[in-house]
């Protein structure tokens, strides 16, 4: 999956926040995207999206809670910061539950919203570069033989080498050998680089 370009994406139905947000990202020079509707926003929207969604609670339409579950729905998981006005805090603090990273409240102080955007860029890259870690992983585990990834599953599992070698049927010093490709195919060195990637290969990564 080729990647975007982190960008903050700003979703408001209403012209002046836009332009205003867009004048303020153009201050810092940060790439970013508006959208009148949730539903505009929503039909170029792609799982490979890097960056920040800053999102109105209420708009005509699709309401930015609907929109949020629809992208989550879709496995597409940019940082959400939901802009709301006084009575919406409520609906914001739903948003939390919902996955939203952080909501602010209308009229916001300007480095104070891009103080949150900066965190949610952070927290962006961080995701997508243990997501890359862990398709690394696993692709090569993947790349194992099926002999291999037997004797992988037993040492996983804190078995030693008699053990591992009584369950398959095989000598000792063929695990030996199969453990000593199993390390090398996936570039580690000693038995716990080996579990760590293991457990790292096998936990989904939470954004």
């Amino acid at each position: 999956m080729k990647l975007h370009l982190p960008t903050v994406y700003v979703v408001d139905d209403d012209d002046a926040v836009r332009e205003a947000l867009g004048a303020l990202l153009e201050s810092v020079s940060q790439r970013h995207q508006s959208f009148a509707t949730a539903e505009g926003f929503l039909s170029v929207a792609t799982p490979s999206m890097r960056g920040c969604l800053l999102l109105d609670v209420r708009m005509p339409g699709m309401s930015g809670l609907e929109l949020q579950r629809i992208l989550q729905d879709r496995g597409i998981t940019l940082q959400v910061i939901i802009i709301t006005g006084h009575g919406d805090v409520p609906m914001a603090v739903r948003a939390l539950k919902c996955g939203a990273s952080d909501f602010i409240e209308k009229p916001f102080n300007e480095q104070d919203l891009l103080d949150r955007i900066q965190a949610c860029l952070k927290d962006d890259h961080q995701f997508w570069s243990d997501r890359q870690a862990l398709d690394e992983a696993m692709a090569r585990f993947a790349s194992l033989t099926p002999r291999e990834q037997s004797v992988m599953a037993l040492i996983a599992a804190g078995n030693h080498t008699k053990k591992i070698a009584a369950e398959l049927d095989i000598q000792d010093r063929t695990v030996d050998v199969h453990r000593f490709n199993i390390m090398r195919k996936v570039g580690v060195r000693t038995l716990a680089e080996l579990l760590h990637l293991w457990s790292a290969a096998h936990q989904p990564v939470q954004h």
